[in-house]
């Protein structure tokens, strides 16, 4: 234990170097005592727990979300905004430039791009705006589908391609189909099938999280569900959201098999072997589907907003403490 003598000087230097920002050398002149010595009694009450430094910056609990989404779901990188507002596209533009950012940050030359289709993955290809172009391929990992132009992937991949300098690949073919054997058909074609096989060679890929919600689901927008469908969807089988059109339940397991039949794209098996895998979604309402898609372990980076991570940790928490 260090004498009151040696703790008085430790807390002179302490108060001279954090408040008063000093520097080394200026403490030991201020104090007669060599910079070398200043140095090992700074180490010296680290060491002994004499200094508890807080960092609080203005979105200091943004950071602590990240953090503990990582540590958590095993996550590699977590971005968290500020919460967007459920409706109106400046918020998802916001959401868009950052996750733009974050994909020009890990996209290399050489690089496979599969992307999903959705509102969100369309924000970030109209945000990103690289500084040079990139030599990638960006293909749909989903077939083409009925709506809103901007929500269907070979748009959002041509979109991708043309502002990165890349390469396009289109899948001539619809997301969903009438039945199961229709949909293996499609798959056993040629063309269908090279894309697809693209697909299965991504290294990269972007996806959006969609909802089991009759008001604001994917499926309804682009296939022949009705509202009654998606409430037995989720009703009985327990699905609480998609990636890339496949349903999933709140453990992340594949679910609603008669309708994961009818859709032509790489499956959820098939996504989660893409090594590096950005999700994108945001407001409040998607919370559960990001829980349950990180639950299944088919993120391994996700751009989101506050509300949304901290609907998902409390989701945590919740089965947490039905477990304990």
């Amino acid at each position: 234990m260090p004498t009151y003598e040696t703790i008085r000087i430790i807390n002179t230097i302490l108060n001279l170097y954090y408040l008063e920002e000093m520097t080394q050398t200026e403490i030991a002149q201020r104090l007669n005592l060599s910079t070398p010595k200043v140095n090992r009694l700074l180490q010296q009450a680290r060491e002994q727990g004499y200094v508890n430094i807080t960092i609080r910056t203005p979105y200091q609990q943004l950071f602590d979300l990240e953090d503990r989404l990582k540590a958590v779901f095993g996550l590699m990188n977590v971005t968290v905004i500020p919460a967007v507002a459920e409706s109106g596209s400046s918020s998802l533009n916001a959401l868009g430039t950052v996750a733009a950012d974050f994909l020009l940050e890990h996209l290399r030359d050489g690089d496979v791009l599969g992307i999903g289709g959705g509102m969100a993955v369309n924000s970030v290809a109209q945000a990103i705006a690289p500084g040079r172009p990139y030599q990638v391929e960006v293909v749909p990992l989903i077939g083409a589908v009925q709506g809103p132009m901007t929500t269907d992937g070979n748009y959002l991949a041509t979109s991708l391609a043309d502002r990165l300098g890349g390469k396009a690949y289109q899948l001539h073919a619809p997301a969903f189909v009438d039945t199961r054997e229709h949909c293996e058909t499609l798959k056993a074609m040629g063309p269908v099938k090279e894309i697809l096989d693209i697909g299965r060679r991504a290294n990269i890929a972007l996806l959006g999280i969609g909802a089991v919600d009759a008001e604001v689901s994917r499926f309804v927008q682009f296939t022949a569900l009705t509202a009654e469908d998606m409430k037995h969807i989720a009703e009985d089988y327990g699905g609480v959201g998609d990636v890339n059109a496949f349903i999933f339940d709140i453990e992340g397991r594949p679910c609603a098999k008669e309708y994961a039949d009818r859709i032509l794209g790489l499956s959820l098996a098939e996504i989660k072997n893409i090594p590096y895998r950005i999700g994108v979604a945001a407001t409040e309402a998607k919370a559960l589907p990001v829980y349950g898609a990180l639950r299944g372990g088919y993120l391994q980076a996700l751009i989101t907003d506050e509300a949304t991570a901290s609907g998902v940790l409390a989701l945590f928490d919740q089965d947490f403490h039905k477990k304990s």
